[in-house]
């Protein structure tokens, strides 16, 4: 029943921008710290930025000035807005929301992700 799913990727130039928006299924967003990761062939799956429940925000260095996260708790939406776009930035782009569900009547912690869209920066 829980689900995310993200949209808006694409092909774009360098200096560009595009919007990343996430949709999540179920009543945890509002007090889930949502966060935005993006993955490359080969490499690990990196965290570049996330949103708390109260707003605060987080960002790596590498995206830092460029990208922007934010949320619509009554559209249970994500957003990315990524400005000034680098091929360097190209990956396969992901929504995540960490979670404690009771399993057998034990907390447990899992990660929901999104299917992932991907993001193209070339020229």
């Amino acid at each position: 029943q829980e689900q995310l799913v993200e949209s808006g990727g694409g092909l774009v130039q360098p200096g560009g921008s595009l919007t990343l928006s996430c949709v999540a299924s179920g009543s945890f967003f509002s007090r889930a710290a949502m966060g935005w990761y993006r993955q490359t062939p080969g490499t690990q799956r990196e965290l570049i930025a996330r949103i708390f429940s109260g707003g605060s925000t987080y960002y790596v260095d590498s995206v830092k000035g460029r990208f922007t996260i934010s949320r619509d708790n009554a559209k249970n939406t994500m957003y990315l807005q990524m400005n000034s776009l680098k091929p360097e930035d190209t990956a396969v782009y992901y929504c995540q929301a960490p979670l404690v569900k009771v399993v057998d009547g034990t907390d447990t912690y899992v990660e929901l992700w999104g299917q992932g869209t991907l993001v193209t920066v070339s020229s």
